[in-house]
């Protein structure tokens, strides 16, 4: 049995307090940049929610509730919700099986390089190469130009697009775009206009009077003599025809016969006509080409944007998840090959429930990243569809600076977009937490 002192439980004490006056002394400069960038920050945005546009009025918790019924700000919650449901899971989706491929092939280095190099690109830059991937001009948008190249692929493009005949030439054009000639003649002519310059083939010859004879003939030319000239309607010199348009032999509603305009835009039917024959080109002829699709309109701006930010986000995973992968006994994995179970078993039943700690770090991370997400949806959003591709911190730049001038109800945005943060950044550190112990 020992005994201590006085003296020296009170020379351990003060040795106790000099080591603690040192340790404050090293961490001071830390607090001091912790408390001037984090925490005058967050009380100076909380003190500035409680007072108008002009910062001189107080008005309570009224931004809140203008924040609560305000259209844009709901659409923006609700923007936030979709990139909270979905970014995080599809960015660690992928990057898991980015991962897996990595120990799958041989030029693994290449891949993980390949994968990797948008996240040395800026969010500034990426959004500008996406804002010309979804643009809606195939000739600009490498995304619209793919989309149109399968749909002619397995679609035909129309022969004349916009071609239209003359106002009150005697040609009738349906709602559905069908352009009707009714005729009990034996001949019958069908001048067009609107034929874009391009769209006229090389083959084209100069459009000539129909054959006549048994059934049903005609010519489909172009009404217009270049340089000027001509009549309406009338087959005067210099008019071309317009080869390859389809042209039907209808008798009411139903289709007689069909067939395709020669180089000088003659055609002819074998049918005898009759009082309710009608020669008809149908609307595919002059449909608009396939254009693709809107990316980045309202119906698909957010979907469209998600899709950046896991082009950009998914080599992040990769290489975190890949980390994860090395660390992981293969012990296992041997002994349930040997065991006779496929590939896509180990995937499911060892791999991905070794690798839980990893996934679920990488999905907190992303969580926290996505509701803070602002300058992808600020560069590739055009201006008339920003409201509906709209997140919390965009909405809250837009109120403050980008031509709302009402700090006050931007301040209580970025509260509550810091209220919604914080619970996703106490679960990660719990993780760290329990993850040392």
């Amino acid at each position: 049995m020992s005994l201590r002192s006085p003296r020296s439980g009170r020379a351990s004490g003060g040795a106790l307090r000099r080591h603690r006056g040192l340790a404050l002394l090293f961490v001071l400069p830390a607090l001091l940049l912790l408390g001037a960038l984090v925490v005058y920050p967050i009380g100076y945005s909380v003190a500035r929610s409680l007072f108008d546009a002009s910062g001189h009025r107080f008005v309570g918790l009224d931004n809140y509730g203008t924040a609560f019924t305000d259209h844009a700000t709901l659409t923006a919650v609700r923007n936030n919700a979709i990139w909270v449901a979905v970014a995080p899971a599809l960015v660690t989706a992928v990057g898991l099986v980015f991962a897996v491929l990595t120990e799958k092939i041989r030029w693994a280095t290449a891949f993980k390089l390949l994968v990797f190099m948008p996240m040395a690109i800026s969010f500034l830059a990426a959004g500008i190469i996406f804002r010309t991937v979804y643009d809606a001009d195939p000739h600009r948008g490498a995304l619209n130009a793919a989309a149109v190249a399968v749909h002619d692929t397995f679609n035909d493009r129309s022969t004349y697009p916009g071609a239209h005949p003359r106002p009150g030439g005697g040609l009738d054009r349906a709602q559905g775009g069908d352009i009707t000639a009714p005729t009990s003649t034996r001949v019958v002519l069908l001048p067009l206009v609107g034929v874009q310059p391009g769209a006229l083939p090389a083959t084209a010859r100069t459009a000539q009077e129909p054959a006549g004879g048994d059934g049903v003939s005609g010519t489909v030319f172009l009404d217009f003599v270049p340089g000027g000239g001509g009549h309406p309607g009338r087959l005067d010199a210099g008019k071309k025809g317009l080869p390859g348009v389809t042209v039907q032999l209808r008798d009411g509603g139903r289709t007689v016969d069909t067939t395709t305009t020669a180089a000088d835009g003659t055609f002819r039917f074998g049918a005898a006509p009759t009082a309710t024959t009608s020669v008809v080109m149908p609307a595919a002829n002059f449909a608009a080409p396939y254009r693709g699709v809107d990316w980045l309109g309202p119906a698909f701006i957010t979907p469209a944007i998600i899709g950046a930010y896991i082009w950009i986000w998914a080599g992040f995973a990769m290489v975190i998840i890949a980390g994860g992968l090395a660390n992981l006994p293969r012990e296992t994995i041997e002994a349930a090959r040997i065991d006779g179970a496929g590939e896509w078993q180990i995937f499911r039943r060892i791999t991905v429930p070794q690798l839980a700690p990893v996934l679920g770090v990488v999905f907190i991370t992303m969580v926290i990243n996505v509701m803070k997400i602002f300058d992808l949806v600020y560069i590739i959003a055009p201006g008339p569809v920003q409201q509906d591709a709209g997140v919390l911190a965009l909405r809250l730049y837009l109120v403050s600076f980008g031509g709302g001038n009402d700090q006050g109800l931007g301040s209580a945005l970025s509260v509550l977009l810091l209220l919604l943060v914080v619970p996703v950044m106490l679960l990660n550190v719990r993780r760290f937490r329990g993850s040392r112990a």
